[in-house]
């Protein structure tokens, strides 16, 4: 059975005057871009013209939700409760989706975004008050996150189609988790390597976590964050190899 696997980035993240990445280059690769709403990154002139390249090139949308926290790129961790997650989350849906609708789109999953994205995989609690969010904005969504977390438990508990996300630029550590940013060997800059790496997810399920041990993942979605100097040489590279290689690429949601 030939593999299939949905390619997709974190768009849509500059903010007033302020650009990051070539999200259109970007938007022409992935089959699925989580924008960002306003909270971590992104505003109003930034999502109406991401809305507007997912319908152009024919890319799911999805959203991508953040801590209130722009100082710190939703990169902080905060103490924010179950509840406001939840309601923070439809604030930043509904934003997206409104905008979306006038490009004649819908937002079709939801993914977290930085310290929102790790503490729902390990924090039942807000898993759970985000997906039950998630499905009283539209239980047809799906949920975009990391294999066998509690964000994928607090989907299943709630009726949600759950997809699973690896990271073709980024290093695992053996209990599946990414290697934290700043720390040798979290990200994966070469696009060869970052092709290598795609094409193992995409063809076994599973990679070669720091130490050497198997990780596996089972991917329906790999990420190629768009922020990373030369993220779209890298996104190019990884499409070409993964379509060289007879996978089949196409979105998940």
């Amino acid at each position: 059975m030939q593999p299939t696997i949905d390619l997709n980035s974190d768009l849509g993240e500059g903010f007033g005057a302020w650009r990051i990445g070539d999200d259109d280059e970007m938007f022409r690769v992935v089959t699925s871009a989580n924008v960002a709403c306003g909270f971590h990154a992104g505003d109003a002139m930034t999502m109406t013209a991401s809305a507007a390249a997912a319908a152009r090139e024919g890319v799911a949308l999805g959203a991508h939700p953040g801590y209130r926290d722009l100082a710190g790129f939703g990169r902080r961790a905060l103490d924010t409760s179950p509840s406001e997650i939840a309601a923070e989350l439809l604030v930043q849906l509904g934003a997206l989706d409104g905008v979306a609708r006038a490009s004649g789109i819908r937002v079709r999953y939801v993914k977290a975004h930085g310290a929102l994205y790790h503490r729902l995989a390990a924090d039942a609690s807000a898993a759970h008050a985000f997906a039950e969010a998630v499905f009283a904005y539209d239980p047809a969504m799906s949920v975009l996150g990391p294999p066998a977390s509690e964000r994928e438990r607090g989907a299943d508990a709630a009726g949600l189609r759950f997809a699973r996300e690896a990271f073709a630029d980024r290093g695992y550590l053996a209990d599946g988790t990414l290697v934290p940013r700043g720390q040798p060997g979290a990200i994966v800059d070469d696009p060869a390597a970052a092709a290598d790496r795609a094409i193992e997810l995409a063809e076994t399920g599973g990679i070669t976590a720091d130490d050497g041990s198997r990780v596996e993942l089972r991917p329906d979605s790999l990420c190629l964050h768009g922020d990373t100097p030369g993220a779209a040489a890298m996104a190019r590279a990884v499409r070409a190899a993964l379509e060289r290689a007879g996978v089949e690429i196409r979105s998940f949601a």
